[in-house]
């Protein structure tokens, strides 16, 4: 099997931290030049009524299609906060066919909505891969129940030898989750598998929190990295974290 590329970002619903700027244009050309296969992307906006009336370089269709457009042939998106003016969630694009999606609420209460996306994806030698796009909350309780959800979710939808990607912002700054999918699922983050250590990706301005992650389950890890500083600078709260898999193989050090 080839190397595949993953990305996970944040993107802030498209403007820059405290919303004083449209960045969804420079977002677009940052993941493009990752190069990525998938992209996982979380607080993604499907819609919103008022942004294009306020600001002339808003883009006219959802925010996952507009990133995708030339170089993400297939997308999918998980609508999870609704409200008046619209509602935004995650969405995963990816150059392989998504073969099915679906969208599970995982909202542990009614003050914070999350969910959690779903792709089978089927790769240039027909091989398949799961991956779920998540974006846990902010408090103890509800990411106790959200992590106990994503295991059963797993378990019951997902075959137990597929090839498997969770990838999101997970709030987990205490890692707290991490020993309960790896003994539970064998799944595994893709910076501590590489360095011992999970990716440092909150604030983005200077990353201090472990929030972000990517797991996967069938993979060695050929790269990962955290994308900060220069033209990342300034263009979403989180940084941007990516990684070379390869189905087979140790990693490279």
């Amino acid at each position: 099997m080839q190397t595949l590329t993953v990305v996970t970002y944040n993107i802030h619903k498209g403007f820059s931290q405290f919303n004083r700027r449209v960045v969804v244009h420079e977002l677009r050309e940052r993941l493009r030049e990752l190069n990525a296969d998938i992209v996982f992307l979380q607080e993604a906006q499907g819609e919103h009524a008022h942004h294009p009336e306020r600001h002339h370089n808003y883009p006219e269709c959802a925010q996952h299609e507009f990133l995708a457009e030339e170089v993400w042939a297939h997308c999918a998106y998980g609508k999870n906060a609704v409200y008046e003016a619209g509602h935004h969630g995650n969405a995963i694009l990816s150059r392989f066919p998504i073969l099915q999606s679906l969208n599970k609420d995982i909202s542990a209460h009614r003050f914070e909505s999350r969910g959690l996306l779903h792709c089978e994806i089927e790769l240039a030698d027909r091989q398949r891969v799961h991956c779920l796009c998540v974006h846990f909350g902010l408090f103890a309780k509800g990411k106790r129940e959200q992590t106990r959800a994503l295991i059963e979710y797993v378990r019951n939808e997902i075959p137990p030898d597929a090839l498997l990607i969770i990838a999101g912002d997970f709030n987990d700054w205490r890692n707290i989750m991490s020993r309960s999918l790896a003994s539970e699922l064998d799944m595994h983050d893709v910076f501590h598998m590489r360095s011992g250590k999970l990716a440092r990706s909150y604030p983005a301005a200077l990353p201090m929190l472990r929030m972000d992650r990517i797991y996967v389950r069938g993979f060695s890890v050929q790269q990962s990295e955290v994308h900060v500083g220069g033209d990342w600078q300034r263009l979403s709260d989180h940084a941007a974290l990516s990684a070379r898999l390869a189905r087979h193989g140790r990693a490279e050090v």
